[in-house]
């Protein structure tokens, strides 16, 4: 167990596909920054359609299990393991509170009153929050664009 959200990985770490940085290294050389923009909040927006739906999709399990407790951030391993329900309740806070970093960073929330990006100390109520708010989220995205 990580305090960094195992989902949010390919996102956070902004990988690109070749002919991504390519079409952007092109349009910058070019002095093109409109296209360099455009780009560059199409994959912002990629990146938060993957973590949107991890958030929600571990959200969805972690209700299965219940309400309770989270793991303390940071985590510190111990010779006793955590009882699976709240590795999963903690694993769905971490990355909807990652959606809410980048939805802070970028600008790209549908529904506004982002709550805070988690930090170390949070507490179990900052990570309820961050967990609604990705339920808020999706349930938006789904009644403004069935079928996505």
């Amino acid at each position: 167990m990580q305090d960094a959200p195992r989902g949010a990985a390919t996102c956070t770490g902004f990988h690109l596909k070749g002919w991504d940085r390519q079409g952007i290294a092109t349009a910058h050389n070019a002095g093109r920054r409109d296209v360099v923009d455009a780009q560059v909040a199409s994959i912002a927006m990629e990146c938060r359609d993957d973590l949107l739906e991890a958030a929600v999709v571990l959200d969805a399990l972690a209700l299965c299990h219940g309400h309770g407790s989270y793991l303390p951030r940071p985590y510190q391993e111990t010779s006793t393991p955590a009882p699976a329900e709240v590795e999963l309740r903690t694993d769905a806070s971490n990355v909807a509170g990652e959606l809410a970093r980048h939805d802070q960073q970028h600008g790209t929330s549908t529904t506004g009153d982002i709550p805070a990006p988690l930090e170390d100390g949070c507490t179990d109520s900052d990570r309820d929050a961050v967990r609604a708010y990705a339920r808020r989220e999706w349930i938006t995205r789904q009644e403004r664009w069935p079928g996505i």
